[in-house]
């Protein structure tokens, strides 16, 4: 059967949905890349070990634990530059709650010196390659955010209650990514990403203009806890059955969300523009009263 195309090229545009799944793949590629420079920090790990293998069983024993803690360094690396990626993509954010690359630095320190240890073993000589490796790992990753992040001209209470619903907001569409993906499903997978875009823009919406959360608290609340409880529910009765009609069902209800989550954010930005042609006709009256005319 013949299928319509339509894209960001094609003659009538991308739909909302579409241009919502293009903007959160991009800021997801920006927080995966973030991430991804850590990952060669993953060899030394590796060598250290592989290269005490004939030294001994005290020395591997220690490479065992160098290697062990310069791993958990490098993933702790990754998950601090993905904070700080997604930190730095949104308008209000809270500072990360634990300060993942801070303990990066800390655990590269203490890797570094036992890896040292166990090629001259000098107390003294470990500490200063040590203390030299967490500076490096300073002075080349830096530290974690230590401040929220706000928005001038908006109460701070305000920003700190977008702040919560915005992190309990993620937190509902990470479970409902890692259920679907639990699964294996490659089509799921897919569908559940194309909501998931559908659902942060709306969240962007909200970070932009924190008057906007009264509106859209139940969407991202309630709804978002519903559509939680849903996938965990659908998941554990797929996974035992495979019944197509349970996927077909939670298919329609991701359908369901992902046009009320769109057409909610229309009328949110809607509104933002109301806004703003009020503002206008309002600051045109009064030049006018003041006696400068404007086209």
């Amino acid at each position: 059967m013949a299928k319509q195309f339509g894209g960001k090229y094609s003659p009538n545009g991308a739909t909302p949905q579409e241009q919502a799944i293009v903007e959160d793949r991009a800021v997801t590629r920006a927080v995966d890349g973030a991430g991804n420079r850590a990952t060669w920090l993953f060899i030394p790990a590796i060598l250290l070990v592989f290269t005490s293998l004939n030294e001994g069983a005290a020395t591997l024993l220690v490479a065992l634990a160098g290697g062990a803690i310069l791993a958990l360094a490098a993933w702790m690396l990754r998950e601090g530059l993905r904070a700080e990626a997604a930190y730095n993509a949104r308008t209000i954010a809270r500072r990360p709650a634990i300060p993942r690359k801070m303990l990066a630095t800390a655990l590269t320190g203490i890797g570094a010196a036992l890896a040292a240890y166990t090629g001259t073993p000098g107390v003294i000589t470990s500490v200063l390659y040590g203390v030299a490796a967490a500076a490096l790992h300073w002075a080349a990753f830096g530290i974690d955010p230590l401040r929220n992040k706000r928005m001038e001209g908006i109460d701070t209470f305000q920003q700190d209650r977008v702040a919560r619903v915005v992190d309990e907001a993620e937190n509902y569409l990470d479970t409902i990514r890692d259920h679907i993906a639990a699964l294996k499903d490659r089509k799921l997978d897919l569908r559940v990403s194309a909501f998931q875009a559908v659902a942060r823009k709306m969240i962007r919406t909200v970070e932009e203009d924190p008057r906007d959360l009264t509106a859209a608290r139940k969407y991202l609340g309630v709804y978002l806890m519903g559509a939680r409880d849903a996938t965990v529910a659908f998941v554990e009765v797929f996974r035992q059955s495979g019944d197509p009609s349970a996927r077909t069902d939670y298919e329609a209800l991701l359908t369901d969300l992902e046009n009320n989550f769109a057409a909610r954010t229309d009328k949110l930005l809607e509104g933002d523009r109301s806004d703003m042609d009020v503002e206008i006709k309002v600051l045109r009256d009064r030049l006018s009263r003041e006696g400068v005319h404007t086209e």
